[in-house]
């Protein structure tokens, strides 16, 4: 499901809203896939803490997206489903898909900051009413998005620090 061009109902926000979740469950399961494979002679303190970094600010990403769902009137799509969703639409690649941790890492932060892009467009361009505060949506969101254009940022610096 794309995001599209704009956000018209509270049925249509929390489904958005439940794909984030599903995304950001995938950066913490790669992240911690990842961080598990990683022998122990050849633990990288700088990408163990990056990988650290990136599952637990994917947990906490998580739960101000589940908060923000509670607060909707809208009916919880299954879990399945959205994960359906997700795969088909940014679940193209496997861990195992990347010869480097840092690539794969940088596209799963890429991904979650454009997935949050272009859901903050869709919901400026709506001028529908939701039963969430839309200015508080927007602000938690662009946290959000933020946050994971700094982890492109740092990803980005480790990776050119490597060459």
């Amino acid at each position: 499901m794309s995001v599209g061009h704009r956000v018209n109902s509270d049925h249509q926000l929390a489904r958005l809203l439940q794909i984030g979740i599903v995304l950001e469950e995938v950066v913490e399961a790669r992240s911690y896939h990842h961080y598990q494979s990683l022998d122990e002679g050849s633990l990288d303190p700088e990408i163990e803490s990056l990988l650290e970094h990136a599952a637990e600010e994917s947990a906490d990403h998580r739960e101000r997206l589940e908060s923000l769902v509670d607060e909707l009137d809208a009916e919880s799509i299954p879990f399945e489903e959205i994960e359906a969703l997700v795969e088909a639409q940014y679940g193209g690649t496997d861990p195992e898909d990347f010869d480097d941790i840092l690539y794969d890492q940088l596209a799963n932060e890429e991904t979650a900051y454009k997935f949050y892009d272009d859901l903050i467009g869709a919901l400026r361009a709506s001028e529908a009413t939701f039963g969430i505060d839309r200015d508080r949506l927007i602000d938690v969101l662009v946290e959000i998005r933020e946050e994971e254009a700094d982890g492109v940022e740092e990803v980005t610096k480790v990776m050119n620090d490597r060459q």
